[in-house]
């Protein structure tokens, strides 16, 4: 059986440097950033993130991917487990989402961790199997 739920978060540190910036084309960046959860999940994150802005006007657009570690609590249960997670679209536009648990990288009491997460907004959502 599923359980949905939800978390806060607060980004708690922004590495960010471009690694391609070409003369023609919009660069590429990565960051490494670093959140606290409160609520279903209690404890942090570490991400690391690639990520692509064509501008900032209202007809550009933008993608990510990243991968981020979560340890602390789900629902009471202590462990660990990786989301691989991202988005695409335009500025100010509907975007894109997509996120997984990543299968097999759930650690302690959380071992058997599968499903799905959304990461918008200062919300993460997960819909997961344990």
């Amino acid at each position: 059986m599923s359980t949905t739920i939800t978390a806060n978060f607060e980004i708690t540190g922004w590495d960010n440097t471009a690694y391609d910036e070409p003369t023609d084309g919009p660069p590429l960046g990565q960051a490494t950033i670093t959140k606290s959860y409160t609520g279903a999940v209690e404890g942090t994150g570490t991400v690391r993130m690639l990520a692509c802005q064509t501008g900032d006007t209202p007809d550009a657009g933008a993608g990510y991917l990243a991968q981020e570690r979560v340890t602390g609590t789900l629902d009471g249960k202590t462990g660990s487990f990786v989301l691989h997670h991202g988005a695409v679209g335009g500025l100010g536009q509907h975007n894109e989402q997509y996120g997984f648990i990543i299968p097999g990288s759930g650690t302690g009491d959380l071992k058997a961790l599968s499903g799905t997460c959304k990461v918008d907004h200062g919300v993460l959502t997960l819909h997961y199997d344990l």
